[in-house]
């Protein structure tokens, strides 16, 4: 039973006050009806005794409250899902966008999800191959985590975000795997690249895309990635799907909830965010997980673009505390031409042990890793020492670590946006690049590694 109010007192840009309200509660959806039948469609944000704060998710521009009554429907926003979204492109309220007919609803499901009990938690512990190498080989993703990836502005997040979508696999679960893309306040043309590529490369098949636009109005900005997570949730939990979530941009996420926290007068945490902005992240990386007793999962990786280029800006600061680890882009291997231009001395995968060895990669991987890292760190360094000395300074293994750390720039992770390594690709290649050092500098790796994959009788030197 509907409860419908002529008491509207009072609209400020998106807000408006409705008095005299009884039994409303906090998230609940309101049809604000107009005297010519038109509806606009809000939520309520705001609880003050009889008195309610209600969000439109549209502007107020033309309604005229001594006209207007407001409808209160019983039930906080929910969306409609079904198998049938894969393949399909929705907007940031969950309306298909690419002209096919609306999704016959299996089940209506709350946005705002319901929390997992830390208790039926399962620990991540199985390997997701995105076919990067910089990722599998050194800051490997594994299922149920979240893993982050921190741009800047200008760098291609939105070309490594569709080659992970379109490559990444469970490895021998490839059937029951799926995407669900949330794009948040891009333009229509990002949001047509990403459309084009998935059906250019048949990825659109596994994929469900919710699709919100710099033009919409703020509030649908919040709700585009609870409609992903929500859509997640039942391909994982009831279809029993691996689902891999990618959400770009969560900078404009963020933005979106600033400008609804001036709208309401709150007062403004760091740079101006609302103080629950921890909190509020918080509410949809922690919706990333497995389930005991559930064969499905949901893996994460938010896309940022941080603000100024600042690693300590409120944003990734806070989206670094909650997740495990992030990816970061580049600016300097951008410009070297180096794509994906990921910077893997910085980035960090926390979960990176629980995924790899011997039944999930293969047993040289955590060794070549930590190898790898070394090496590279080394090299980085020569580099430097050679700019400032002049490569005489250099001894000749400084030298070799200094060509090493070309090398591995080069080869092991500029692969471009096309290119889709398997994870044995990948370690070979690490071998490969490692052949450039002499056997002796290899102390990370143990002997019968080396011995296995550098060939015994070849000294390396």
């Amino acid at each position: 039973m509907f409860k419908e109010y002529k008491t509207i007192r009072e609209v400020v840009g998106p807000l408006m006050l409705v008095e005299g309200v009884e039994g409303v509660k906090y998230n609940e959806l309101v049809d604000i009806v107009g005297k010519d039948g038109e509806i606009r469609r809000g939520k309520v944000l705001e609880i003050d005794r009889d008195k309610a704060v209600v969000q439109l998710f549209e502007n107020s521009q033309g309604l005229r409250i001594s006209d207007s009554r407001a409808r209160f429907l019983g039930h906080s926003q929910e969306l409609a899902v079904s198998r049938d979204m894969l393949g399909r492109v929705f907007d940031g309220m969950g309306n298909p966008r690419d002209g096919g007919a609306p999704v016959i609803p299996e089940k209506k499901m709350d946005i705002n999800g319901e929390p997992i009990n830390p208790a039926a938690r399962d620990y991540p512990n199985e390997f997701i191959q995105t076919g990067v190498s910089a990722i599998d080989g050194l800051n490997t993703l594994v299922r149920g985590q979240k893993l982050p990836v921190f741009s800047m502005s200008g760098l291609p997040h939105a070309e490594l975000a569709a080659q992970i979508a379109r490559q990444a696999k469970v490895r021998g679960g490839d059937s029951k795997f799926a995407v669900v893309f949330a794009a948040v306040g891009i333009t229509f043309e990002e949001a047509q690249y990403f459309v084009d590529d998935f059906r250019r490369t048949g990825a659109i098949e596994r994929t469900v895309l919710f699709t919100n636009l710099a033009d919409d109005p703020a509030v649908e900005r919040i709700a585009t990635p609870r409609m992903a997570l929500t859509c997640a949730e039942y391909l994982a939990f009831d279809l029993g799907m691996h689902v891999l979530v990618i959400m770009t941009d969560i900078t404009n996420y963020a933005e979106a909830l600033r400008e609804v926290s001036a709208a309401r007068r709150e007062v403004p945490g760091r740079r101006g965010y609302p103080g629950y902005l921890y909190t509020d992240l918080a509410s949809l990386y922690e919706r990333a997980g497995r389930i005991r007793g559930k064969e499905g999962s949901i893996t994460q990786i938010p896309i940022l673009t941080m603000p100024e280029d600042d690693k300590t800006h409120p944003i990734p600061d806070l989206t670094g505390y909650i997740t495990e680890g992030q990816i970061i882009l580049s600016r300097e291997l951008y410009k070297k031409g180096v794509n994906p231009p990921v910077d893997v001395l910085p980035s960090l995968s926390r979960l990176k042990d629980k995924g790899i060895g011997k039944g999930k990669t293969r047993e040289d991987h955590a060794d070549t890793m930590n190898q790898l890292f070394a090496a590279y760190a080394r090299g980085k360094e020569s580099k430097e020492l050679s700019a400032i000395l002049g490569e005489a300074a250099l001894s000749d293994t400084d030298k070799l670590y200094a060509k090493f750390a070309e090398e591995f720039e080069r080869e092991y992770i500029d692969q471009g946006f096309e290119t889709n390594r398997t994870i044995e690709d990948t370690l070979d290649l690490g071998w490969k690049l490692l052949r450039i050092l002499p056997r002796g500098e290899l102390k990370r790796i143990r002997q019968e590694y080396i011995d296995k994959y550098l060939g015994a009788s070849d000294t390396g030197e």
